[in-house]
């Protein structure tokens, strides 16, 4: 399973992001996966990388929180979870999908 964070400098909620995902880690027993971090410096690049905000997590290349609808760019990226609209999953999300990569 290959784990890439993308983020941008001036949105703080990677951070809180990068932590779940770590704690998501722990719960399916994977903490020896490995995250790339892919810090997104401008528009050009973010338009190369499909970047929808952030933060954004890949699985193996693949967005699992895709919302085709959310533009290209450098801004905050809103995740919808149980409890409402926030700026990253939770844990439980990271658990779901997580656990369906191979």
């Amino acid at each position: 399973m290959k784990l890439s964070l993308l983020y941008f400098d001036g949105c703080p909620n990677w951070s809180i992001h990068d932590g779940r995902l770590h704690e998501a880690l722990l719960w399916v027993d994977r903490v020896d996966a490995e995250i790339d971090y892919v810090e997104v410096e401008n528009l050009e690049a973010a338009e190369a990388l499909s970047f929808r905000g952030s933060p954004t997590l890949l699985i193996d290349g693949r967005d699992p929180f895709l919302e085709e609808e959310a533009p290209v760019g450098l801004s905050c990226r809103v995740y919808r979870t149980p409890s409402g609209l926030t700026g990253a999953p939770t844990v439980g999300q990271l658990v779901e999908v997580l656990a369906k990569a191979p």
